[in-house]
């Protein structure tokens, strides 16, 4: 059994895109619009995809505080990062740090709708 994606609502499905892909380099894998005109955009890694929902005629109110966070991992926590402030511009919930008790580097930001992404490096490599 695997998990094959997360599906979240987003209000800006441009911005989401450019956060994720351009700043990330996640990659858009495919699409499909639904008969009642919502947009579905599944972004994703090798393992798997982010299912992002966007309403052109607003959709659901996004309420980004019920989920702590998701997490993505990278080659590097610190290039990520500084791809994400240059490319995507997203607020800041902590700079990279090492975890040495786990033996990871990581960072959080948040992505255009509100949610909580964290970047992590494995150093145990």
């Amino acid at each position: 059994m695997d998990v094959i994606h997360t599906a979240l609502w987003v209000s800006d499905l441009d911005r989401t895109r450019e956060f994720y892909c351009d700043g990330l380099g996640l990659t858009e894998n495919w699409s499909f619009t639904t008969d009642d005109g919502v947009e579905n955009v599944y972004i994703g890694g090798e393992n798997a995809e982010f299912q992002f929902k966007y309403d052109p005629e607003g959709g659901p109110d996004i309420d980004s505080g019920t989920m702590a966070h998701v997490a993505v991992g990278v080659e590097s926590a610190d290039d990520t990062f500084e791809r994400l402030l240059e490319r995507a511009d997203p607020a800041v919930q902590a700079e990279p740090e090492t975890m040495a008790h786990i033996d990871r580097r990581v960072a959080f930001v948040e992505d255009p709708n509100g949610y909580v992404v964290e970047l992590v490096e494995r150093l145990d490599r």
